[in-house]
Order: structure tokens, then sequence, then C-alpha cells
């Protein structure tokens, strides 16, 4: 609800309007004193109930606009997990938001108070999973919450929580900064059990923040001796984990159907470090309820399309690269390491090429551009390793092939194919060393069109014909 625009429900994917007068003063002021009373981060509930409702203010603090969002209990949401929760481990939960990280944690509690008979203390910090007023929502089973003043106190309830309620297990949602990663470390040397989230898409993202890192072992630079080095096969300053994780296991959200769970978070830290494919265990809920587990297998290459050479850009500078569904700070750290001439753009309208997770690879949106003749290459997870082997693929030319040979092939392959689709007649290329034809006869496949190689050594080039 916004002042002077009409109302609107939204639901995935999809707004309505709810008819044509606009939202006036009045019925924001009735909603207003219907709910419960706003907290610094200017939001409340409805007592007994999981609705959340938010408020914008103009600079004078008055409310000219209400998100109100309805929610409720699910159960059966952790039946990919139930084991894990079992455990007695410590599991930590990410995902982008909307993904359903605060449902499971209600769940999680549930299922540890009701059917696990642990004493079991929610920290909540804004009413998110035990619901508003005093009297919690039942969806928490007969775990305890307590309530936190603002977010600036959540570490000290954290602590609180754990020295004076004697819990079995804490629940805890959005663990956000460095005294939270610290509570966190705390109850966990205490032999509590402690199941949280926080900021972070994947356990990648986690280790390169660093007032996070911490939960997951923390990251430090070391300084290797020649020798160490060259056994390890590595530079001299390597970064390495710095302690035990505070959480055992790390699950990653991908939808509210399936994650990818990182049982041993210490070795999963330590391969990212290494820079090598982390692995894990994806599972599923099918549609009939099922769980299925698929044990990731390292590969040695990331699961792609077959790279198809250079992206033609037809222009000098930078490659433009759109990272969809994937973190734009890994793609950097890959653009970094491979020392690529290459930088980031927000629209994939402006981009040369799209990469994208391989999930959402289908989404309309990169649909829509891929029609347009956009190229839009898939990695299988949102991991800087599967990145860089990717554009090492794309864009570093093959060993003995000149960078500025490479991009003359590309630019001439990407006018000939032009002419070849403007007006249906075969074109020549001049001649090129096998590899850099290889390069040019991949741009072709790509446009559905034909390529033969036509010629001896050293004048042996290709036609490309319409396909």
């Amino acid at each position: 609800m916004d002042l002077g625009r009409p109302a609107q429900a939204r639901f995935p994917g999809e707004a309505v309007q709810l008819g044509r007068d606009p939202v006036s003063r009045e019925e924001l002021d009735h909603v207003v004193a219907a709910v419960g009373v706003f907290s610094d981060d200017n939001r409340a509930g409805i007592e007994r109930t999981l609705h959340r409702i938010s408020a914008i203010r103009n600079r004078q603090g008055e409310v000219v606009g209400l998100t109100l969002r309805v929610g409720r209990a699910v159960f059966g949401t952790i039946d990919a997990l139930r084991d894990l929760v079992d455990s007695g481990l410590n599991i930590l939960l990410l995902g982008r938001p909307g993904v359903g990280k605060t449902t499971k944690l209600r769940e999680v509690a549930r299922v540890l108070a009701d059917e696990g008979g642990k004493r079991v203390m929610i920290v909540d910090t804004s009413n998110e999973i035990g619901g508003d007023g005093d009297i919690p929502h039942p969806g928490i089973g007969g775990a305890r919450r307590m309530q936190v003043p603002d977010a600036a106190s959540q570490h000290r309830v954290m602590i609180e929580a754990v020295e004076n309620h004697m819990p079995e297990a804490i629940i805890v949602d959005e663990i956000g900064n460095e005294a939270e990663a610290a509570a966190a470390r705390t109850i966990a040397e205490r032999g509590v059990q402690l199941v949280g989230t926080a900021h972070g898409n994947t356990l990648e993202n986690l280790v390169m923040n660093p007032t996070l890192s911490d939960l997951v072992g923390g990251v430090h630079t070391v300084t290797l001796s020649d020798e160490e080095a060259r056994r390890r096969g590595t530079p001299k300053t390597v970064n390495e984990r710095k302690a035990p994780p505070t959480f055992d296991i790390v699950v990653e959200m991908v939808s509210r159907e399936e994650v990818v769970v990182h049982k041993d978070t210490a070795a999963a830290v330590d391969r990212i470090l290494a820079g090598v494919e982390v692995g894990g265990e994806r599972r599923r809920v099918g549609a009939d309820g099922t769980v299925e587990v698929e044990e990731e297998v390292i590969e040695e290459a990331p699961e792609v399309a077959p790279p198809a050479g250079p992206v033609p850009t037809g222009r000098r500078g930078p490659i433009r690269i759109h990272a969809y569904a994937l973190s734009p700070d890994l793609v950097s750290r890959a653009i970094r390491d491979l020392r690529l001439d290459a930088r980031l753009v927000e629209r994939p309208e402006n981009a040369d090429l799209i990469l994208s997770l391989k999930a959402r690879a289908h989404d309309g949106r990169i649909r829509r551009v891929a029609e347009r003749g956009i190229p839009v290459q898939t990695v299988k997870r949102n991991s800087t390793s599967q990145m860089r082997r990717l554009l090492q693929a794309l864009f570093v030319p093959p060993e003995g092939v000149d960078e500025e040979e490479v991009r003359e092939a590309v630019q001439e392959a990407e006018h000939a194919i032009q002419r070849v689709m403007a007006e249906g007649i075969p074109v020549a290329l001049a001649p090129r060393r096998p590899a850099v034809r290889k390069l040019q006869h991949r741009m072709v496949v790509r446009y559905h069109l034909d390529a033969e190689s036509i010629g001896t050594e050293p004048t042996r080039h290709l036609v490309i014909h319409p396909g």
C-alpha cells in the first residue's frame, strides 16, 4: 500500500492491482492502528501470527507506505535435513532472500523441541520466527522464544540465552556482524547445538566475507618456504583456514525444494581456499515428498555448455559480462585471476556474454536476450573455480597463439558470419593456424552455420556456408 497509488497484491512473478482507487492517508492510518508497535527497523506484526507489516516513512517520520506480508507456518520443510538436525551438530543455512531460510529455522525449532525433547531457545530479533506479541506462534512448538529489543542487541541476547536459560539448542536468524559471529562461537564452545542463518548465498561467499568468515574458520595469509611452495605447487603466499569452524555443517539453499549440503565445513573451506571444486551433497524433495540424495562429483572441469571460443564483440575494448544468478564478487575474482580484459555490467542487454547459473539459464529474461544473439554460458555451481575454468576456455588464447591474432580472427569470423546470414552465400576466411581455425569453427557452430577447412598448410582456411 503506497499513499496516492492503488493497492497491489504481489505474488511470485506477478502483481495484481486491487481496484482503481488510490490509497488514502486515512486508510494507512487505519491499518497502522490495527497492528502492533513498529520497532526500530520499521516492522510490526499481528499478535500470535506470522504476518509482518513494514513501514515506509517520509522525512517527518509519517507512514506513507506499507508492505504487508502474509506469513504461515509450513510443516515438513526440513525432511531433506532431518538427519542433520538430529545429529546434534551445528548447522548454518545460507541462501538468497525469499528462499525459505526462516521457515526452515521455525520447523527446526519445533522438531528439536517436540520430537527431539530438547530445551530449545529461539533468539528472535524481528519476531520473524515466533511471530509478533508476547505469546509465540504455535508453529515453534514447545521451543521458548527470547525477543530482541533492537537489532544491535542480538549478540547480547544470544549470550544471555545460553548463560541464563540452560538451552540444549539455540536458533538464530541472520547472523550479520562480527559481534554476532563471536557470540555464535561462544555458544558452540559451550556444547550447545546452534542452528542459524547468515548473509550470503553460498559457502564461498561466506569465506570471502571478512566479517563473517570466522563462522567457517576464518581466513589468514601464510607465507610458505620455497621448498613447501614447490611441494604444494602453489605461490609462496597462500590463504589458509585459521581455526576450526563454528558450524560443523553448511547448507546452501538453492530453492525451497533443493539444497546442497557440506557435511564437513572445514574440509570444504580448505578446498575453496586451495582453488579446487568444493563438491557437496545435493538433496531434492520430489513431488511425492521423497528425498533424492546425489553426491556431487568433483570434476576437473565445470559442467558447462561446450565453450564456443572467444566471444565475438564486434568492437574493441573490455568484454562486457553480465553475471546472472551468480555472485558478482566471485565473477570479478575469476576475471582478476585470469587477468582478462573484461568488466561486469548490470544489465544483460548491455553484455557481450551472459554468465549464468545452469539452473537459472532458462529464466524468461535470459531467454529473451539469448534470442537476440547474446551468447549465454553456464556453470553448475556458484564457485570461482568453475567460473575461472569457463572464462579461461572462452578467452585465454591457446598456448603459442598471440592474443592480437585471436582478436583479429574473431572479428573476421564475426563479420563473415553476419554476411553469410544476411546474404545466404558462402564466405571464405583468411588462412589461419590450426588452433585459431578451431576457435573460428566454434563460433560458426554457435550460429548454426556450417564450416569446412579447405587447402593445405600453411594456406588452409575455413569456408562458412549457410546452415
